[in-house]
Order: structure tokens, then sequence, then C-alpha cells
């Protein structure tokens, strides 16, 4: 349950918050007592800012993490609307992967663009200025990022980088007081995910096997940031905490009328 003193004087920043996680991170983070910075492409992130409450409390911030300097411009916006930073949370990005060899040089580009070169960006700007001790660095990985899915590979590898930066990364910073960790959502109802829970081959691919028999609620994944953005998390560094409803762990498909797994002999 949110903790309006959970973050009381802290700062966040949550990037691709004008929906989905993003907005319900930056929502969670704002009921827990922070103050949010949040950052999208899309203009509708002033309005999901306003929604949330006071200028005092939320700001909005329309950018294109992709271009260089855009991790200083958004840095930048943090400290001057509230003085400080404590929190990252890097969560833009896009889905709608394709296999390799469908996937021209612009989309590959575009997922590296997005999902990988703007997070490294973005958390390289923020470094310098995170509190210390106290500073929290959660980046979006994904499922797909920390096991093989054929047919996503320029978004798996980008996702999986992103993994990856958060082992380095809390090695570095971790002897500073700034933890980094990392969450990789299974399938969360969102926008993005949208038109693959209406395919048939998806749902038995991924949906069915998943144990808790479901998809995800943004809400589920914005409260496992929370929880790493905490206190409660204070021994806690370089991991990627799966948020899949069990689907990495123990992929378990329903049994088909009259199926059994059998005795073993």
């Amino acid at each position: 349950m949110p903790d309006p003193n959970r973050f009381a004087g802290r700062v966040a920043i949550v990037t691709g918050a004008a929906r989905g996680i993003g907005a319900a991170t930056a929502a969670r983070l704002v009921a827990d007592g922070a103050r949010v910075l949040l950052a999208d492409q899309s203009p509708e992130v002033m309005a999901m800012a306003a929604s949330l409450g006071a200028p005092s409390l939320t700001h909005g911030l329309t950018i294109d993490l992709a271009g260089r300097g855009a991790g200083e411009v958004l840095v930048q916006a943090a400290l001057a609307a509230y003085g400080r930073l404590d929190i990252l949370v890097n969560n833009a990005g896009i889905g709608g992967s394709k296999p390799l060899v469908d996937s021209d040089d612009d989309l590959i580009d575009r997922f590296i663009d997005i999902n990988l070169k703007a997070v490294l960006r973005v958390t390289r700007a923020a470094i310098p200025h995170l509190t210390r001790p106290g500073g929290r660095i959660i980046s979006l990985s994904s499922t797909f990022g920390l096991t093989g899915y054929p047919g996503t590979t320029a978004y798996a590898v980008a996702k999986a980088g992103v993994a990856q930066m958060t082992r380095e990364l809390a090695g570095a910073l971790a002897p500073e007081g700034i933890l980094v960790n990392a969450v990789a959502p299974g399938v969360i109802e969102t926008a993005m995910t949208e038109g693959y829970l209406g395919r048939a081959y998806y749902r038995r691919a991924v949906l069915d096997p998943t144990p808790l028999r479901r998809a995800g609620k943004p809400e589920e994944v914005a409260a496992a940031i929370a929880f790493l953005a905490s206190d409660d998390a204070s021994y806690i560094a370089g991991q990627v905490l799966a948020v899949d409803g069990g689907w990495l762990a123990a992929r378990h498909p329903p049994p088909e009328a009259g199926e059994t797994m059998g005795t073993p002999r």
C-alpha cells in the first residue's frame, strides 16, 4: 500500500511516463511522497503530470530521449524544478520487434537508440547529481532480455544490455551509496502489448504458460520499482527482478482436457 512518508523529501525522474508502466510508476512514487519529473516524447505527459498533483509535486517534460544531449536536458530540468535528484527510473522504450532477417537498419537503430543508448545517456547524466548515499537507479529490462525468445532479436538485445548495465553500474556505484537495480516485466497489460495479447500464438507461447495464468498490471510493476527505490531495498544491488507471474521460473502451460503429467518411471 502507498505510504505518503516513504519518499518524503525525495525527487524522482520517471521516463516514458505518459502512460503504461511509466505513468503507474510516477503515480506510485507521488503517492509515496516523492516529487516527480515525468518525461516522455508524447505531449500527453503534460496532462499526466498535471493529473497527479500540483507543480510542487509533479512536473512534466516533453522530450525525445534518443537525441544526443537529451539526458543532460532531462536532469537539469529536474534540478531546476526541485533542486535535487534521488531516484532515476529508466522506463522509456518501444516494442514491436521482428525477426532479425526482417529488421532493416532503421528498425535496429531505433531499438538500440531508444531502448539502450538513451538509457545509458540518461543514466550517465544523472550519476553526478544523485544523492550520496541514498541514490537509486532502477531501469526496465524485460524477460525477453533474460532468455531467448525467437523473433525479438533487436528488442531483446537492447533489453539484455540494460540488464548488463545494471550489473556493471551496481559494482561501480554501490561504494558511493547509490544502488542500481532493474526490473524485467513479463506480459503486462499496456498499449505496447495490446496488439499481442489478441494473437493466439502469443497467448499460447507467453501468457498461457505463466503460472499465475494472467497478464500483469502496470501498478504491479510500479510496486516493485517503488520497493527497489525505497530504504527497504538497502542491501540489494545489481539485481534484475522479474515481475512476470513466474514465467521465467516455471513455464507451465495448462493441460488440455484429459491430459495429465503422468508418473515418472
